[in-house]
Protein backbone atom coordinates (compact mmCIF):
# COMPACT_ATOMS: atom_id res chain seq x y z
CA UNK A 1 0.00 0.00 0.00
CA UNK A 2 1.43 3.62 -0.37
CA UNK A 3 2.20 5.12 2.89
CA UNK A 4 0.24 7.74 4.64
CA UNK A 5 -0.24 9.72 7.57
CA UNK A 6 -2.38 8.69 10.54
CA UNK A 7 -3.76 12.18 10.27
CA UNK A 8 -5.75 11.22 7.49
CA UNK A 9 -7.27 8.46 9.16
CA UNK A 10 -11.46 7.92 9.73
CA UNK A 11 -11.43 8.02 13.61
CA UNK A 12 -11.70 6.10 15.85
CA UNK A 13 -9.12 3.33 13.92
CA UNK A 14 -6.59 0.36 15.53
CA UNK A 15 -2.88 1.48 15.33
CA UNK A 16 0.02 -1.02 15.60
CA UNK A 17 3.34 -0.44 16.64
CA UNK A 18 5.28 -2.99 14.77
CA UNK A 19 9.08 -2.37 16.44
CA UNK A 20 7.18 -2.27 19.69
CA UNK A 21 5.48 -5.97 19.10
CA UNK A 22 8.39 -7.27 17.63
CA UNK A 23 10.60 -6.65 20.85
CA UNK A 24 7.68 -8.01 22.86
CA UNK A 25 7.49 -10.80 20.61
CA UNK A 26 11.72 -11.43 20.92
CA UNK A 27 11.38 -10.98 24.93
CA UNK A 28 8.63 -14.06 25.04
CA UNK A 29 10.70 -16.50 22.51
CA UNK A 30 14.15 -15.73 24.77
CA UNK A 31 12.56 -16.20 28.10
CA UNK A 32 11.18 -19.46 26.49
CA UNK A 33 14.59 -20.42 24.41
CA UNK A 34 15.66 -19.81 27.95
CA UNK A 35 13.70 -22.21 29.75
CA UNK A 36 13.67 -25.08 26.81
CA UNK A 37 10.20 -25.17 26.45
CA UNK A 38 8.02 -25.46 23.55
CA UNK A 39 6.21 -22.56 22.04
CA UNK A 40 2.07 -22.64 21.05
CA UNK A 41 1.02 -18.89 20.56
CA UNK A 42 -2.39 -17.93 21.34
CA UNK A 43 -3.65 -16.09 18.50
CA UNK A 44 -6.54 -14.98 20.26
CA UNK A 45 -5.48 -11.93 20.87
CA UNK A 46 -4.36 -11.02 17.03
CA UNK A 47 -6.42 -12.90 15.21
CA UNK A 48 -4.05 -11.44 12.03
CA UNK A 49 -1.70 -13.78 9.89
CA UNK A 50 0.69 -11.44 9.65
CA UNK A 51 1.08 -11.18 13.12
CA UNK A 52 0.73 -14.64 14.32
CA UNK A 53 3.56 -15.50 11.32
CA UNK A 54 5.83 -13.21 13.63
CA UNK A 55 4.54 -14.97 16.61
CA UNK A 56 5.18 -18.19 15.29
CA UNK A 57 9.03 -17.39 13.89
CA UNK A 58 8.24 -16.32 10.35
CA UNK A 59 6.33 -19.48 9.28
CA UNK A 60 3.16 -21.71 10.15
CA UNK A 61 3.82 -23.38 13.77
CA UNK A 62 1.88 -24.56 16.49
CA UNK A 63 -0.78 -22.34 17.53
CA UNK A 64 -3.65 -21.84 20.28
CA UNK A 65 -6.82 -20.56 19.30
CA UNK A 66 -10.26 -19.52 21.47
CA UNK A 67 -12.90 -20.39 18.41
CA UNK A 68 -13.39 -22.86 15.58
CA UNK A 69 -13.38 -19.93 13.40
CA UNK A 70 -9.94 -18.73 14.25
CA UNK A 71 -9.05 -22.60 13.56
CA UNK A 72 -10.65 -22.26 9.88
CA UNK A 73 -8.95 -19.26 8.96
CA UNK A 74 -5.26 -20.16 10.34
CA UNK A 75 -5.59 -23.52 8.69
CA UNK A 76 -6.41 -21.49 5.32
CA UNK A 77 -2.97 -19.87 5.63
CA UNK A 78 -0.76 -22.79 6.76
CA UNK A 79 -1.17 -23.55 10.53
CA UNK A 80 -2.62 -27.07 10.64
CA UNK A 81 -1.38 -27.98 14.11
CA UNK A 82 -3.99 -26.12 16.38
CA UNK A 83 -5.29 -26.65 19.62
CA UNK A 84 -9.05 -25.19 20.85
CA UNK A 85 -8.52 -24.42 24.03
CA UNK A 86 -12.07 -24.10 25.01
CA UNK A 87 -14.26 -27.15 26.46
CA UNK A 88 -15.55 -29.09 23.71
CA UNK A 89 -19.81 -28.91 23.31
CA UNK A 90 -21.76 -31.23 21.17
CA UNK A 91 -22.79 -28.61 18.65
CA UNK A 92 -19.32 -28.23 17.52
CA UNK A 93 -18.50 -31.55 16.63
CA UNK A 94 -19.49 -31.04 12.60
CA UNK A 95 -17.14 -28.43 12.73
CA UNK A 96 -14.51 -30.25 14.56
CA UNK A 97 -15.10 -33.15 11.34
CA UNK A 98 -15.13 -30.55 8.65
CA UNK A 99 -11.54 -29.30 10.28
CA UNK A 100 -9.95 -32.81 10.42
CA UNK A 101 -10.68 -33.93 7.12
CA UNK A 102 -8.80 -30.51 5.47
CA UNK A 103 -6.20 -32.84 7.52
CA UNK A 104 -5.55 -30.08 10.44
CA UNK A 105 -4.02 -31.78 13.62
CA UNK A 106 -6.59 -30.37 16.09
CA UNK A 107 -6.42 -30.84 19.58
CA UNK A 108 -9.63 -30.26 21.90
CA UNK A 109 -9.99 -29.91 25.57
CA UNK A 110 -12.29 -31.17 28.16
CA UNK A 111 -12.55 -31.05 31.85
CA UNK A 112 -15.62 -33.55 33.06
CA UNK A 113 -17.04 -36.39 33.01
CA UNK A 114 -19.79 -35.08 31.13
CA UNK A 115 -17.73 -33.44 28.42
CA UNK A 116 -15.60 -36.84 27.98
CA UNK A 117 -18.44 -38.83 27.64
CA UNK A 118 -20.08 -36.40 24.47
CA UNK A 119 -16.67 -36.78 22.66
CA UNK A 120 -16.33 -40.81 22.75
CA UNK A 121 -19.77 -41.34 21.75
CA UNK A 122 -19.15 -38.66 18.44
CA UNK A 123 -15.23 -39.91 18.17
CA UNK A 124 -16.58 -42.86 15.62
CA UNK A 125 -18.48 -40.47 13.36
CA UNK A 126 -15.12 -38.60 12.87
CA UNK A 127 -13.02 -38.93 9.99
CA UNK A 128 -9.74 -39.97 12.34
CA UNK A 129 -9.04 -40.37 15.68
CA UNK A 130 -9.22 -37.59 17.58
CA UNK A 131 -6.57 -36.03 20.52
CA UNK A 132 -7.55 -34.28 23.86
CA UNK A 133 -6.01 -32.26 26.20
CA UNK A 134 -7.67 -32.49 30.31
CA UNK A 135 -7.84 -28.82 31.39
CA UNK A 136 -6.64 -28.98 34.95
CA UNK A 137 -7.65 -26.31 37.54
CA UNK A 138 -4.17 -24.67 39.05
CA UNK A 139 -5.49 -21.99 41.13
CA UNK A 140 -9.44 -22.30 41.46
CA UNK A 141 -9.64 -19.38 39.17
CA UNK A 142 -12.04 -21.20 36.08
CA UNK A 143 -12.31 -24.39 34.45
CA UNK A 144 -10.58 -27.60 34.78
CA UNK A 145 -10.05 -31.09 37.12
CA UNK A 146 -8.22 -30.43 40.32
CA UNK A 147 -4.94 -32.66 39.68
CA UNK A 148 -5.79 -35.07 42.82
CA UNK A 149 -9.28 -35.39 41.58
CA UNK A 150 -10.24 -39.03 40.47
CA UNK A 151 -12.58 -37.77 37.64
CA UNK A 152 -8.70 -36.89 36.25
CA UNK A 153 -8.68 -40.73 35.62
CA UNK A 154 -12.01 -41.45 34.96
CA UNK A 155 -12.22 -38.50 32.10
CA UNK A 156 -8.70 -40.22 30.70
CA UNK A 157 -10.32 -43.57 30.98
CA UNK A 158 -13.80 -42.86 29.38
CA UNK A 159 -11.19 -41.16 26.35
CA UNK A 160 -9.79 -44.44 25.61
CA UNK A 161 -12.55 -46.33 25.84
CA UNK A 162 -13.95 -44.26 23.01
CA UNK A 163 -11.16 -44.37 21.22
CA UNK A 164 -10.11 -40.59 21.92
CA UNK A 165 -6.45 -39.97 22.47
CA UNK A 166 -5.27 -38.61 25.53
CA UNK A 167 -2.88 -36.18 24.60
CA UNK A 168 -1.53 -34.88 27.77
CA UNK A 169 -2.79 -32.18 30.27
CA UNK A 170 -3.59 -28.01 29.83
CA UNK A 171 -4.12 -25.28 32.31
CA UNK A 172 -4.14 -21.27 32.43
CA UNK A 173 -3.48 -19.31 35.79
CA UNK A 174 -6.03 -16.65 35.30
CA UNK A 175 -5.10 -15.87 39.12
CA UNK A 176 -1.86 -14.30 38.07
CA UNK A 177 -4.25 -11.36 37.03
CA UNK A 178 -4.55 -10.91 40.97
CA UNK A 179 -0.70 -10.79 41.67
CA UNK A 180 0.47 -7.70 42.92
CA UNK A 181 4.16 -8.37 43.03
CA UNK A 182 6.83 -9.76 41.29
CA UNK A 183 7.82 -13.06 43.55
CA UNK A 184 3.34 -13.48 43.61
CA UNK A 185 3.74 -13.65 40.33
CA UNK A 186 6.91 -15.83 40.00
CA UNK A 187 5.17 -18.32 43.15
CA UNK A 188 1.68 -18.70 40.60
CA UNK A 189 3.96 -19.68 37.72
CA UNK A 190 5.86 -22.08 40.07
CA UNK A 191 1.94 -23.01 41.41
CA UNK A 192 1.13 -23.51 37.39
CA UNK A 193 3.92 -25.90 36.68
CA UNK A 194 4.05 -28.05 39.24
CA UNK A 195 0.34 -28.66 39.77
CA UNK A 196 -0.04 -29.87 36.04
CA UNK A 197 2.88 -31.69 36.33
CA UNK A 198 1.50 -33.45 39.00
CA UNK A 199 -2.01 -34.21 37.06
CA UNK A 200 0.29 -35.66 34.16
CA UNK A 201 2.02 -37.66 36.50
CA UNK A 202 -1.03 -39.29 37.93
CA UNK A 203 -1.77 -39.87 34.12
CA UNK A 204 1.24 -41.63 33.59
CA UNK A 205 0.95 -43.99 36.73
CA UNK A 206 -2.56 -44.79 35.66
CA UNK A 207 -0.81 -46.19 32.20
CA UNK A 208 -1.25 -42.87 30.03
CA UNK A 209 1.26 -41.76 27.98
CA UNK A 210 -0.02 -38.33 28.46
CA UNK A 211 3.28 -36.44 26.69
CA UNK A 212 1.45 -32.95 26.74
CA UNK A 213 1.86 -30.88 29.53
CA UNK A 214 0.91 -27.36 28.38
CA UNK A 215 0.62 -24.03 30.32
CA UNK A 216 -0.64 -20.61 29.58
CA UNK A 217 -0.94 -16.90 31.02
CA UNK A 218 1.49 -14.25 29.76
CA UNK A 219 2.84 -13.25 33.24
CA UNK A 220 3.53 -16.63 34.36
CA UNK A 221 4.94 -17.70 31.37
CA UNK A 222 7.56 -14.22 31.66
CA UNK A 223 7.84 -14.81 35.26
CA UNK A 224 8.20 -18.27 35.91
CA UNK A 225 11.93 -19.23 36.98
CA UNK A 226 11.75 -23.13 36.23
CA UNK A 227 9.22 -24.93 33.76
CA UNK A 228 10.55 -28.58 34.52
CA UNK A 229 7.80 -31.22 33.13
CA UNK A 230 6.25 -28.93 30.99
CA UNK A 231 6.06 -29.45 27.39
CA UNK A 232 4.58 -26.22 25.86
CA UNK A 233 3.78 -22.86 27.31
CA UNK A 234 0.27 -21.00 25.52
CA UNK A 235 0.56 -17.16 25.41
CA UNK A 236 -1.18 -14.60 23.81
CA UNK A 237 -1.12 -10.68 25.28
CA UNK A 238 2.35 -10.74 25.31
CA UNK A 239 2.20 -9.54 21.68
CA UNK A 240 0.99 -6.01 22.60
CA UNK A 241 0.75 -6.00 26.28
CA UNK A 242 -2.19 -3.63 27.82
CA UNK A 243 -2.73 -1.99 30.92
CA UNK A 244 -4.07 -4.72 33.01
CA UNK A 245 -0.13 -6.20 32.15
CA UNK A 246 1.66 -3.00 32.95
CA UNK A 247 -0.21 -2.93 36.21
CA UNK A 248 0.73 -6.16 37.24
CA UNK A 249 4.35 -4.88 37.02
CA UNK A 250 4.46 -7.91 33.75
CA UNK A 251 5.50 -4.87 31.15
CA UNK A 252 5.86 -1.05 31.48
CA UNK A 253 3.35 1.44 29.35
CA UNK A 254 5.73 1.98 26.34
CA UNK A 255 5.63 -1.49 25.70
CA UNK A 256 1.92 -1.87 24.59
CA UNK A 257 1.86 -2.34 21.13
CA UNK A 258 -1.60 -1.25 20.13
CA UNK A 259 -3.36 1.78 20.58
CA UNK A 260 -6.87 3.67 19.51
CA UNK A 261 -6.46 7.05 17.82
CA UNK A 262 -8.96 8.73 18.50
CA UNK A 263 -10.15 13.04 17.88
CA UNK A 264 -11.24 15.63 19.40
CA UNK A 265 -14.61 16.58 18.80
CA UNK A 266 -15.54 19.00 21.83
CA UNK A 267 -15.50 20.00 25.17
CA UNK A 268 -17.49 20.79 28.43
CA UNK A 269 -14.78 23.09 30.52
CA UNK A 270 -17.37 23.28 33.13
CA UNK A 271 -16.37 19.26 33.87
CA UNK A 272 -13.07 19.48 32.98
CA UNK A 273 -13.82 17.21 30.15
CA UNK A 274 -12.54 16.74 26.24
CA UNK A 275 -14.92 14.30 24.22
CA UNK A 276 -13.59 12.17 21.96
CA UNK A 277 -14.96 9.88 19.28
CA UNK A 278 -13.65 6.65 20.92
CA UNK A 279 -16.26 5.64 22.89
CA UNK A 280 -16.66 1.43 24.86
CA UNK A 281 -17.62 0.48 21.02
CA UNK A 282 -13.70 1.29 19.95
CA UNK A 283 -12.37 0.68 23.78
CA UNK A 284 -14.67 -1.97 24.85
CA UNK A 285 -15.90 -1.84 28.21
CA UNK A 286 -13.61 -3.73 29.89
CA UNK A 287 -12.59 -2.02 33.08
CA UNK A 288 -9.59 -4.55 33.99
CA UNK A 289 -7.66 -1.93 36.11
CA UNK A 290 -10.53 -1.01 38.18
CA UNK A 291 -9.38 -3.79 40.86
CA UNK A 292 -6.02 -2.52 40.46
CA UNK A 293 -3.88 0.02 42.69
CA UNK A 294 -4.05 2.77 39.34
CA UNK A 295 -7.19 2.47 37.62
CA UNK A 296 -7.03 4.02 34.41
CA UNK A 297 -10.71 4.31 33.50
CA UNK A 298 -11.53 3.24 29.73
CA UNK A 299 -7.74 4.32 28.61
CA UNK A 300 -4.64 5.80 29.36
CA UNK A 301 -4.55 8.67 27.29
CA UNK A 302 -1.23 9.56 24.90
CA UNK A 303 -0.45 12.39 22.13
CA UNK A 304 -0.65 11.66 18.66
CA UNK A 305 2.82 10.57 18.67
CA UNK A 306 2.46 8.09 21.34
CA UNK A 307 3.73 9.32 24.43
CA UNK A 308 1.67 8.29 27.72
CA UNK A 309 -0.10 11.98 29.19
CA UNK A 310 0.07 10.03 32.85
CA UNK A 311 -2.26 11.93 34.39
CA UNK A 312 -5.24 11.64 31.71
CA UNK A 313 -7.29 8.50 31.07
CA UNK A 314 -10.89 8.04 29.55
CA UNK A 315 -12.76 8.68 32.90
CA UNK A 316 -16.28 7.67 30.92
CA UNK A 317 -17.36 6.50 27.92
CA UNK A 318 -20.60 6.19 25.96
CA UNK A 319 -21.17 4.34 22.79
CA UNK A 320 -19.49 6.38 20.19
CA UNK A 321 -17.96 9.14 22.76
CA UNK A 322 -15.10 9.08 25.31
CA UNK A 323 -14.83 11.77 27.85
CA UNK A 324 -11.24 12.46 28.46
CA UNK A 325 -10.05 14.18 32.02
CA UNK A 326 -7.70 14.46 34.53
CA UNK A 327 -7.21 11.81 36.43
CA UNK A 328 -7.61 13.72 40.32
CA UNK A 329 -10.85 15.00 38.48
CA UNK A 330 -10.26 18.73 38.41
CA UNK A 331 -12.28 20.77 36.33
CA UNK A 332 -9.20 23.16 35.73
CA UNK A 333 -7.10 20.55 34.74
CA UNK A 334 -8.62 20.25 31.04
CA UNK A 335 -6.52 19.04 27.87
CA UNK A 336 -6.91 22.60 26.31
CA UNK A 337 -6.73 20.84 22.55
CA UNK A 338 -9.05 22.44 19.70
CA UNK A 339 -11.68 20.24 17.68
CA UNK A 340 -9.68 18.19 15.38
CA UNK A 341 -6.84 17.10 17.25
CA UNK A 342 -5.75 13.03 17.87
CA UNK A 343 -4.91 11.55 20.43
CA UNK A 344 -4.13 8.08 21.13
CA UNK A 345 -5.92 5.71 23.73
CA UNK A 346 -3.99 2.93 25.74
CA UNK A 347 -6.22 -0.20 26.29
CA UNK A 348 -6.91 -2.01 29.20
CA UNK A 349 -7.11 -5.31 27.92
CA UNK A 350 -5.82 -5.89 24.28
CA UNK A 351 -7.77 -8.95 23.49
CA UNK A 352 -11.25 -7.01 24.42
CA UNK A 353 -10.27 -3.31 22.44
CA UNK A 354 -9.11 -5.33 19.69
CA UNK A 355 -12.11 -7.38 18.83
CA UNK A 356 -13.70 -3.81 18.33
CA UNK A 357 -11.93 -2.92 15.08
CA UNK A 358 -11.71 -4.99 11.62
CA UNK A 359 -7.90 -4.21 10.79
CA UNK A 360 -4.73 -3.12 11.99
CA UNK A 361 -2.71 0.32 10.76
CA UNK A 362 0.48 -0.35 10.98
CA UNK A 363 3.18 2.47 12.01
CA UNK A 364 6.69 1.98 12.88
CA UNK A 365 7.45 4.83 15.29
CA UNK A 366 6.26 7.28 13.06
CA UNK A 367 3.42 9.10 12.39
CA UNK A 368 2.76 7.17 9.10
CA UNK A 369 1.01 4.24 7.94
CA UNK A 370 3.00 1.14 6.72
CA UNK A 371 0.70 -1.70 6.23
CA UNK A 372 -3.08 -2.61 6.94
CA UNK A 373 -3.40 -6.02 8.21
CA UNK A 374 -7.07 -7.30 8.74
CA UNK A 375 -8.04 -9.44 11.49
CA UNK A 376 -11.21 -11.76 11.74
CA UNK A 377 -13.42 -12.03 14.42
CA UNK A 378 -16.90 -13.73 15.15
CA UNK A 379 -17.45 -17.79 15.73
Amino acid sequence: MTSRAIDQLETPALLLEQGCMKQNIARMREQLMRLKVGFRPHVKTAKCIEIALAMSGGTPGPITVSTLREADYFADHGFTDILYAVGITPNKMGHVAALLKRDVKLTLILDSLDAAHVLAQAAAALPMPIRALIEIDCDGHRAGILPESPDLLGVAQTLVDGGVVVGGVMTHAGSSYECRSDDALRAMAEQERARTVLAAERLRQAGHAAPVVSVGSTPTALFAQSLNGVTEVRAGVFVFFDLVMAGLGVCSVDDIAISVLTTVIGHQRDHGWTIVDAGWMAMSRDRGTAAQPVDQGFGLVCDVNGNALTDYIVVSANQEHGIVAHRDGATGKALNLPVGSQLRILPNHACATGAQHARYHVVNNSPQITSVWERIGGW
